[in-house]
């Protein structure tokens, strides 16, 4: 089954408390969102292989480690996703990104793409899922669905705040896929928004709250 990653790092967790704060403007909810996302990113590439290769420095030669094997992807689950893709692009620009959005058939509560544009190299690629909030799963589950159905072996969720919830769906549904999150809240309400958690992210990330 794969991992739960819960991160506990103090930059993390300091940079978490100021998207939890409803005081927080856009601005720097948006900044720090990204921020997050890259923290993130440098741990959930922590296993990414490398490979030898020799560099003529200005002084001498010198044998150093570059990223070998699969190249990465980011889909970001929109819209929310969208707003911890340019960071990790900054560390990683070589990746590529895809895109997908969901919405539930209010009839047959099935999930239906109202946008998908993937990489058409997509299945050859590690492809890293973004999404801030994690709550009931039932997105990010469908995402990783239909992501699958273009052949992808190797899929990564990042979140930034999940509900247990959220975290049991994923598991069930996809064992395979390891989850990285800066924090597990303790549930989800009525209205299926996370407790403590910080509100509608996407809301806050593009000003529409």
């Amino acid at each position: 089954m794969g991992n739960v990653h819960e991160l506990n790092h103090p930059l993390l967790q300091h940079k978490l408390s100021i998207l939890r704060d409803k005081n927080t403007g856009v601005k720097e909810f948006r900044e720090v969102v990204g921020e997050i996302a890259a923290l993130m990113c440098y741990e959930a590439t922590r296993d990414l292989p490398t490979e030898e290769v020799e560099i003529e420095t200005p002084i001498a030669m010198a044998k150093c480690r570059c990223l070998a094997g699969k190249k990465l992807a980011i889909v970001p689950i929109l819209r929310a996703g969208l707003g911890m893709v340019d960071t990790i692009i900054s560390l990683i620009p070589s990746a590529k990104v895809g895109h997908i959005g969901l919405y539930r058939d209010p009839r047959t509560h099935e999930p239906v793409k109202y946008y998908c544009k993937m990489p058409p190299d997509i299945s050859e690629r590690r492809v890293f899922v973004v999404d801030p909030m994690l709550a009931t799963g039932g997105s990010a589950s469908d995402a990783i669905t239909f992501i699958k159905e273009y052949g992808c072996k190797s899929i990564t969720l990042m979140d930034i705040i999940a509900a247990p919830e959220g975290i049991a769906r994923v598991q069930k549904d996809h064992p395979d896929v390891d989850i990285f999150v800066a924090a597990v809240d303790e549930k989800l309400n009525e209205n299926a928004y996370i407790v403590p958690g910080l509100g509608d992210a996407g809301d806050r990330i593009f000003g529409t709250k």
